[in-house]
């Protein structure tokens, strides 16, 4: 057997846990842009074998929920609506259906698409100064969010317990926005997500290690004048399975801003630099639907540890379900 089809035979028990694994790696979430609610949740990025694509052709559906309910103290400044907001408080459901078609591979790597339509409902309260006084103010959207693009994802395994995945993405700025609303179903901008993805599996005592490392650029936001700087983004992950198909496991992840943001607004507070931390526990289940079709779900509660300009939350939660057809 070549060394090629051992790798192939040994992942079939795997694939299943990669689903849509590069689609769903770039929700919506709170960050230090432009109104505190940008692309990426520290923790919410990986997946149990996100560092694998499946070797045989085939099509994935997947199903996520986000929800986030966080603040940022009145103490600090935030840029919303093309203003400075003394505070944030905000609470975000994000709803993501992904399809991903994988179509084989060549030269030992194996390739994949996908595009994600996500449809967010968001509610923002912010305290602005009128005069000497101030007074708060809410805002709520819902609607369909800006799409997500994954052109090409590439995979190579290394060995039958090692693998990697690099992918190249984009958010298009196609949902409904105006500049003057503290909420807004768009950040109306493009943002460019290459992106790095391993997977290490330890087969004799069940464990699973998982890690995504992305990058993300910002266009400027031409009807505030904001630039938002690039970001570099961490999740980790550690699971025990069973089995019985259970998993349980903790999930890290990390935000960090590189530079400050830029604009009329942005300079105002400084560039407006965030970073946070976030750490918890994920439980995820494998099976196949009538001995063929992999299914896979999840569900994982990541709460903000430390925060900086990004909203913190102690109700970070996310529940996924995968497909394979």
């Amino acid at each position: 057997m070549t060394r090629l089809k051992r790798v192939q035979k040994k992942l079939k028990l795997f694939t299943f846990s990669s689903l849509a694994a590069a689609a769903v790696c770039g929700p919506m979430g709170a960050e230090a842009t432009e109104g505190a609610l940008g692309r990426p949740v520290a923790g919410m990025s990986v997946l149990s074998g996100i560092g694998i694509v499946p070797p045989e052709p085939m099509t994935i559906v997947s199903l996520q929920q986000i929800y986030i309910d966080g603040t940022i103290s009145a103490s600090r400044g935030v840029p919303v609506a093309g203003k400075t907001s003394l505070g944030l408080e905000g609470q975000l459901a994000l709803t993501l259906a992904t399809i991903e078609h994988v179509w084989g591979g060549i030269g030992g790597w194996d390739f994949a698409s996908a595009i994600t339509v996500p449809y967010v409902w968001e509610e923002v309260t912010g305290t602005f100064s009128v005069g000497p006084a101030s007074r708060s103010t809410s805002d709520r959207v819902s609607n369909l969010f800006d799409l997500y693009f994954t052109p090409i994802v590439a995979g190579y395994h290394f060995s039958q317990t090692d693998h990697i995945a690099l992918s190249f993405n984009f958010w298009a700025p196609t949902g409904q926005y105006n500049s003057h609303d503290l909420a807004n179903a768009s950040l109306n901008n493009w943002t460019f997500v290459p992106q790095v993805a391993y997977t290490k599996i330890v087969p004799k005592y069940g464990l699973e290690f998982d890690a995504v490392l992305g990058l993300q650029f910002y266009t400027r936001n031409n009807a505030t004048d904001y630039q938002n700087a690039p970001l570099l983004t961490l999740d980790v992950m550690g699971l025990k399975k069973f089995a019985n198909g259970v998993g349980v496991g903790l999930v890290m992840g990390t935000v960090q801003q590189l530079g400050k943001d830029t604009g009329p607004t942005a300079d105002k507070l400084d560039g407006f630099v965030g970073r946070d931390f976030s750490l918890g526990p994920i439980v995820t289940y494998d099976t196949k639907i009538n001995g063929k079709h992999p299914f896979s779900a999840s569900l994982r509660w990541v709460p903000t540890i430390a925060s900086t300009n990004r909203l913190k939350s102690t109700t970070s939660i996310q529940a996924t379900a995968t497909l394979a057809f």
